[in-house]
């Protein structure tokens, strides 16, 4: 049986019939696939990038070309992380997240793919899992590949940039913050412990593609499942987009969670417009009575 903790807002009657439809679709699925997110941390305090309408709500993030080819772009991209990482780092699950964790070990679930690249389905206890887009709890040298957790290399950041903490600045959605000063020029930036190569957040980034070996692990849990349900995120990206667009081709049922339209929206057999946190925790109770 599935158990999760709920409150008040979770039994808003204007979900009862979204979440009874819902619960239809998961329970008729022998091998759900659950795809995530930004929509499904945000009641974590980790802000999104896109609006109802897919629109960007802020500057999108720092381009791949950007950050490897201009020390320039990595000097305000460290120097931004420097001041959002620790609220970052803070983030918890939740009921959310812990209700899909909820819904595997029940066996409701196969396998969840997340976009996110918070860490947190892994922390609330997913454990077939595949994040997409990686996880920026850790940094890797881009000549000799080496990784270290991030919290390290934060410690050597702050050490060689005395006084920049100061700065204040709104956590953005990829860790760092929406940190605007005239020049970032004094900044210095971290450097491999070994080769003193450049670091990068073990993370894609916006422009770079998901290795090739993900995407097929992925799509092969996708194959082996006979149902996608598509949570928190607008599929603008054809990173996550593709998974609905092969589901489809593969005549899988799709179910989409999301506040706003999606890309995928003309191919869902059930779309629900409501909260992630609240209808999925409600979805772990009812499929759980």
């Amino acid at each position: 049986m599935v158990t999760c903790a709920t409150d008040p807002e979770t039994h808003d009657p204007r979900l009862t019939d979204d979440v009874v439809a819902l619960a239809d679709f998961v329970s008729a699925a022998k091998r759900l696939l659950v795809l995530t997110g930004a929509g499904v941390s945000t009641a974590s305090g980790i802000p999104d990038y896109r609006d109802t309408n897919g629109a960007w709500k802020r500057d999108p993030p720092i381009l791949y070309r950007d950050f490897v080819d201009r020390p320039s772009a990595r000097r305000r991209y460290w120097a931004r992380s420097l001041i959002g990482w620790p609220a970052f780092a803070r983030a918890v699950p939740n009921r959310g997240h812990r209700a899909l964790a909820a819904l595997e070990a029940a066996g409701r679930v196969h396998h969840l793919i997340t976009q996110n690249i918070d860490g947190l389905h892994r922390r609330a206890g997913t454990r077939s899992l595949t994040e997409l887009h990686g996880s920026l709890d850790t940094v890797r040298c881009l000549e000799c590949g080496a990784r270290e957790p991030r919290a390290a290399v934060q410690d050597r950041i702050r050490a060689a940039n005395p006084g920049w903490e100061k700065h204040q600045a709104a956590l953005a959605p990829d860790g760092d913050a929406d940190l605007e000063i005239a020049d970032f020029g004094e900044f210095r930036i971290p450097e491999c412990r070994g080769c003193g190569g450049v670091l990068k957040p073990d993370v894609v980034f916006f422009g770079e593609a998901v290795p090739r070996a993900r995407v097929a692990g992925a799509m092969a849990r996708l194959a082996e499942s006979d149902a996608l349900l598509t949570a928190g995120t607008s599929l603008t990206v054809y990173s996550g987009y593709r998974f609905a667009r092969e589901a489809r081709r593969l005549g899988l049922p799709i179910a989409i969670l999301n506040r706003g339209r999606t890309r995928a929206d003309q191919e869902a057999d059930l779309r629900i417009n409501a909260s992630c946190e609240i209808a999925i925790s409600a979805l772990a109770d009812t499929v759980g009575r």
